[in-house]
């Protein structure tokens, strides 16, 4: 194949940033397409000039952090991954733009490389389960529903990646934390923590300037796991039950 990528190029956050065209020949329908943009850096450095900077670890479509738009598109015109996106999605002679997560919590750092610690700080806001449990309990000690569990396996597929911010056409990190909080909220393990998690991580989730969600559910399409956009519904059930929850208390303490 033969394509013309269009790539934002951008120094660091304080410098302005730019789109920047290559030609590539010789390109493999088989290739993902993160080796495509491999075989780029490596054009790039045999002529002596700065690779493009692109986060990826696994390259598994597990860890999330391959975050790229791809034409427009959070993760490129298929349901998965970029890591998991193959070139056989494209067409020969096509012209790919190629550019970082837009949303003002996802500062540019260079290049296609976005600061994506908002999510971490969220996560530390009450993403866990503190309760000391000790060594593994047996694995029926604690019997669970089936719809709960299944509820809870969803939820936790997300793999954080971010493309439900990048395609929100506010920003919103709605359904990222709504899979952090319903994962938890609905297990014995994480009841103790139930009001304090919802409150916090949705605290937090604010502090950091995402957008304001209007369930356009463009997060939901983009999401490479499918968690669902009643995930958000869910949250929202559990936000007012925990705000009633703390106003009564804080009257009760009067």
């Amino acid at each position: 194949m033969r394509l013309t990528l269009r790539v934002w190029r951008q120094k660091n956050a304080n410098s302005p940033g730019a789109m920047a065209t290559y030609d590539l020949d010789d390109i493999s329908t088989d290739m993902s397409f993160l080796e495509m943009l491999d075989t780029l850096n490596e054009e790039l450095t045999l002529r002596g000039e700065e690779p493009v900077a692109f986060d990826h670890d696994c390259r598994e479509g597990i860890c999330g952090a391959c975050s790229l738009v791809i034409n427009g598109d959070a993760h490129g015109p298929e349901r998965t991954t970029a890591c998991q996106l193959h070139m056989r999605s494209f067409r020969d002679g096509d012209t790919i733009d190629v550019e970082p997560w837009r949303a003002s919590a996802f500062p540019v750092v260079k290049d296609l490389v976005v600061d994506r610690s908002a999510f971490d700080r969220i996560i530390q806001a009450g993403g866990y389960v503190s309760v000391p449990t000790g060594a593994a309990p047996e694995a029926h000690a604690t019997p669970v529903p089936k719809p709960d569990a299944d509820f809870a396996f969803e939820h936790a597929e997300c793999i954080g990646c971010g493309a439900c911010v990048a395609a929100c056409p506010n920003g919103s990190a709605m359904l990222f934390t709504s899979a952090k909080i319903n994962h938890l909220n609905v297990l014995p393990q994480g009841a103790p923590e139930r009001e304090t998690r919802v409150l916090d991580m949705v605290g937090q989730m604010d502090a950091e300037g995402f957008g304001g969600c209007t369930l356009t559910g463009e997060c939901a399409t983009a999401c490479p796991k499918g968690i669902p956009l009643t995930s958000i519904a869910a949250m929202n059930k559990e936000w007012l039950r925990a705000t009633r929850k703390a106003r009564k208390a804080r009257k009760a303490g009067r």
